[in-house]
């Protein structure tokens, strides 16, 4: 048991520098796409890139809003499970919070317009995550023994294979997906305004103050999320407005 945890608690270690690694390579790509004039800009399909990584924030919250305590969220320093879950999202695949990570990533990953890419942020992402998802349910088997393994036979690990919901015991809690969830948001329009400004730079010939129409309805948009969620900040940590019982 030792030996998972500490195995699970080193892949979540290194979290950190996987993102960070992932925006600065898609980061730098996409300014040299911009400076050698490869990249064709288009608004719409850069809101589309953002649909793709919105549908993989929904995905984490739907499967927040229905998890009990100490069964999913950003476990950051040791895996934490009082339970299995099999109901909700976990009746279409054991791990839905990488599901939607993937398409959070694979949409900023769109951004590039990259075959080769997006192909390499595939191959990376799923090297590093099936070494998480490995150590997770190493975890898992050993401290629930046939009742994972009952589970995870009759439900795949990352791609759904059938749409049979089962309905969670517990009702939908909007105020923990606001409490666990809102930085996501915070950091995926953070994201999208970051590569907008990046475009409006190097487009005006490096003028770092001039903005496009796009970049400014990204800009307010960038400003407004940030409000609110330095408000919900604020609120979960001087309050217990978003506390929820269980949960």
């Amino acid at each position: 048991m030792k030996h998972s945890v500490a195995k699970a608690t080193f892949f979540l270690g290194i979290a950190a520098i996987y993102r960070c690694f992932l925006i600065l390579a898609g980061i730098g790509y996409y300014v040299y796409l911009l400076v050698t004039k490869q990249y064709s800009y288009n608004a719409f399909y850069f809101f589309a890139c953002f649909l793709v990584s919105f549908i993989g924030l929904v995905i984490r919250a739907i499967t927040i809003g229905y998890t009990p305590k100490n069964t999913s969220g950003r476990n950051t320093k040791e895996q934490v499970a009082d339970t299995v879950n099999t109901s909700g999202m976990y009746s279409l695949v054991r791990h839905p919070l990488y599901l939607g990570n993937f398409f959070m990533w694979f949409g900023l990953a769109l951004l590039t317009k990259s075959y080769w890419f997006v192909i390499s942020f595939l191959l990376v992402y799923w090297l590093y995550y099936e070494r998480i998802m490995y150590a997770e349910e190493f975890f898992l088997r050993n401290k629930f023994g046939s009742d994972y393994l009952n589970w995870a036979d009759s439900v795949p690990t990352f791609i759904p294979r059938r749409f049979k919901w089962r309905s969670p015991n517990n009702y939908f809690s909007i105020r923990n997906v606001i409490k666990r969830e809102s930085i996501g948001l915070f950091k995926l329009v953070l994201l999208f305004f970051v590569f907008q400004y990046i475009h409006d730079v190097v487009s005006n010939g490096g003028k770092l103050l001039e903005l496009s129409s796009w970049g400014r309805v990204w800009f307010i948009a960038f400003i407004i999320v940030g409000v609110i969620y330095l408000t919900l900040r604020t609120i979960r940590k001087k309050t217990r407005l978003l506390d929820v019982d269980g949960r």
